[in-house]
């Protein structure tokens, strides 16, 4: 972990490493995953069996067999514990009233001289999710991923998972029951992002494709954007933590964690005016750590990635976490309403002192989808504005197009556009 002061002298070494912490070294993967998608957009179903076998070991003996059933969805749903049950439907109905709130409206504007511009605004007709598997599942991406794509309105929802050793989990699939899916298909990795991308036998092509993934699936991301929408590039996980001597040690410490046990290149920084604290946490996540079920990734995030920064006051630390700009942000200090006009960049903002990250990663409302690495300075948390587009409408009369008609002309002719300035002078009296 790294443990300074702003004082020190290799304070500003040690801050451009954290700057950079969201790195991904794409070029080394990026001609395996350029393969892959070329496989799969040659060889379609085919080459995605082949990928399944030699990523998840086992193999598809039928297109058929690339699709889970809503029966065994609904069966999983049933079985599931009863409170685990009402705790998904609880997040369920959270984070569907939060979304409902995002939805963007249409409007129009009538002009006086009967000019009518507006804006429509229309679903995507098809969305691709991802999930991520493997190591772990995550019915919470699930219900994060489908949720505003069905506030949104749209039509057709794809959801592709891995399912290593043809084994889906259980949860996720009580989780797809909860929402309504259809259609969800056990395919993993850059193998299933080209497959939502252009589309195979049994997988249909998608408008937009969402959701987090290792390495491989961000640049099949990437590498595919421009083909469908994508949300954002995901990293690995972070938390930044604000915090005064009013703060928990004890919280804080396991709040830091909450992240690290994500995987070992996830990064937890606490930034505070208290030195008080910042040893008091660091002493608090020794302890913490020893009782973790998942210490040794834990334990490698907090050494290699993690870091705790004294500065000489809250201003100074505020201005370095707006550079950094976080994916999750705590803010635990007396009076935090009073500092978020100052904080500019962090994907979701956590106020108040019983206000952990975890709380929004599940039950709060909002999406717990957001931007890593320090692109919360450009990228905002996925929501309902990313399934659907907007279009301009634009309406002149005869009035009004005599009244600006001569202007319009006059710099289409200045650009040297002949056909764009007489379609303009044709209408004009």
């Amino acid at each position: 972990m790294i443990f300074v002061n702003v004082k020190d002298a290799n304070f500003e070494a040690d801050f451009e490493e954290l700057l950079g912490r969201g790195k991904m070294d794409m070029a080394h993967v990026s001609q395996i995953v350029g393969g892959i998608i070329d496989e799969i957009k040659q060889d379609k179903n085919t080459a995605l069996k082949g990928h399944i076998e030699k990523f998840d070991k086992w193999m598809p003996q039928s297109d058929d067999d690339l699709k889970i059933s809503t029966e065994s969805m609904q069966i999983a749903y049933e079985n599931i514990d009863k409170n685990l049950r009402d705790a998904l439907h609880l997040a369920y109905d959270r984070i569907k009233a939060y979304h409902q709130k995002q939805k963007p409206k249409s409007w129009f504007d009538t002009e006086a001289n009967g000019t009518i511009l507006g804006q429509k605004v229309t679903p995507v007709d098809s969305a691709g999710l991802y999930i991520p598997g493997g190591k772990a599942a995550y019915p919470s991406s699930l219900l994060m991923n489908v949720i505003p794509a069905q506030v949104a309105g749209v039509e057709e929802i794809v959801v592709c998972t891995p399912t290593p050793d043809n084994e889906p989990n259980e949860l996720l699939l009580a989780a797809c029951h909860l929402c309504g899916v259809r259609n969800v298909y056990k395919v993993g990795g850059a193998s299933a992002i080209a497959a939502m991308a252009y589309g195979t036998e049994t997988i249909p092509k998608v408008d937009v494709i969402t959701g987090p993934g290792n390495i491989f699936v961000a640049t099949a991301k990437k590498m595919v954007f421009g083909e469908v929408n994508i949300d954002m590039i995901a990293g690995p996980s972070e938390i930044g933590v604000l915090a005064d001597e009013s703060a928990n040690a004890n919280h804080l410490a396991i709040d830091l964690l909450s992240q690290a046990e994500h995987d070992e290149m996830a990064s937890s920084i606490l930034i505070t005016p208290s030195q008080k604290l910042a040893d008091e946490v660091k002493e608090e996540i020794e302890n913490w750590l020893v009782k973790l079920p998942r210490q040794e990734i834990a334990r490698k995030s907090i050494e290699e990635r993690g870091a705790i920064i004294v500065t000489n006051s809250m201003e100074e630390a505020i201005e370095l976490m707006n550079k950094i700009a976080p994916e999750h942000l705590e803010v635990a200090t007396l009076s935090p309403f009073e500092l978020l006009p100052l904080i500019k960049h962090a994907g979701a903002i956590f106020l108040g002192h019983n206000t952990p990250e975890a709380i929004g990663d599940y039950v709060a409302g909002p999406n717990h989808t957001l931007p890593t690495g320090g692109t919360a300075k450009f990228y905002s948390p996925l929501g309902v504005e990313n399934f659907m587009k907007k279009s301009s409408i634009i309406a002149f009369s005869k009035n009004a197009i005599n009244e600006i008609g001569q202007e319009c002309a006059l710099i289409a002719n200045t650009e040297g556009l002949t056909a764009h300035e007489e379609s303009v002078r044709v209408r004009l009296d």
